[in-house]
């Protein structure tokens, strides 16, 4: 077995780190550089070029293969990116223009698609259930979206967009949407749209880690509210997908994967959605690779 190079592409810092092989989560070589995004499209291919260089030359060899976790997805028919939130990528070329500037294949993947891969096969699903057939990896954070990995595999689908979720339809009562829609789980469910609601109640500007701890205190009625309006939505948005998907394991990434209540009154919520006579027993874990799920699920996409 050869050693696997995985990029995690962000919108402020660009990563890369070379494991061992596909079976061995042992990292050979880490490094970081700034995307520098505001400089454009062909800086950030330049400042790719210039890592994987560097990082090549540290170690005395060159990948035959990289593996990306990008910002956005790559349209599967244009072959251009979409949906990214680090703008000058968009309708770009940029598997093509990747492969032109490092002279190899390069393998693609949402970030979060790498997030849940990396759990997946290295992390807190292998840990418990390393024969799961299907695990869904959810990021609840400054956004909120989500990656399936089936049978050892990321689901990309038909538009490139498998895993979406953050951008299903949830509720009405949801704030309009960058994307140009309204009432999508991100705007109900991360951790900016919870604290805007707990903002309109209180006209106190509090993150939501503070909201929180007003909610264990019990001495904030509007956070009352904040932490049971997630943990309501959260029992139905999760609901909705293992009705379809019916994964094994789900594993809770972002920060709001530290709140202990999605684990306990957030899974007896799912309960009173699914189609299975109130019994779930998927399994609800915190992420193990914290930071570096996104580039070790990267390096796996060429496993």
């Amino acid at each position: 077995m050869e050693p696997i190079w995985g990029i995690d592409l962000g919108g402020t810092k660009i990563e890369c780190a070379v494991m061992e092989d596909a079976v061995n989560m042992n990292v050979l070589r880490r490094m970081r550089m700034p995307t520098e995004q505001d400089k454009g499209y062909t800086h950030i291919l330049r400042q790719i070029y210039k890592l994987v260089e560097t990082m090549g030359a540290d170690l005395g060899m060159r990948p035959k293969k990289i593996g990306f976790g990008t910002p956005g997805t790559l349209d599967p028919k244009t072959q251009t990116l979409k949906n990214s939130n680090t703008v000058c990528l968009n309708g770009m070329p940029l598997k093509h223009d990747l492969e032109s500037i490092l002279g190899l294949p390069c393998e693609l993947a949402n970030d979060a698609n790498c997030f849940a891969l990396a759990e997946a096969k290295w992390g807190a699903a292998h840990d418990i259930m390393p024969d799961a057939e299907v695990v869904w990896g959810i990021i609840m954070g400054t956004g909120t979206g989500s990656g399936v990995v089936v049978n050892g595999k990321v689901l990309k689908g038909r538009h490139g967009i498998g895993g979406e979720w953050g951008h299903s339809f949830l509720d009405d009562s949801a704030y309009p949407c960058y994307c140009g829609n309204a009432g999508c789980v991100e705007q109900v469910l991360s951790g900016p749209s919870l604290a805007r609601f707990h903002n309109e109640l209180t006209g106190l500007n509090l993150s939501l880690p503070e909201i929180v701890e007003r909610y264990y205190n019990s001495y904030d009625e509007a956070a009352i509210a904040t932490v049971e309006r997630l943990i309501h939505f959260f029992g139905k948005a999760v609901a909705n997908v293992i009705n379809v998907l019916d994964p094994d394991v789900v594993v809770i990434g972002g920060g709001l994967g530290h709140i202990d209540l999605l684990y306990t009154e957030g899974v007896e919520e799912v309960k009173k959605y699914i189609f299975n006579s109130g019994k779930c027993e998927t399994l609800f874990l915190r992420p193990k690779l914290g930071d570096s799920a996104g580039v070790f699920g990267a390096a796996l996409l060429c496993a």
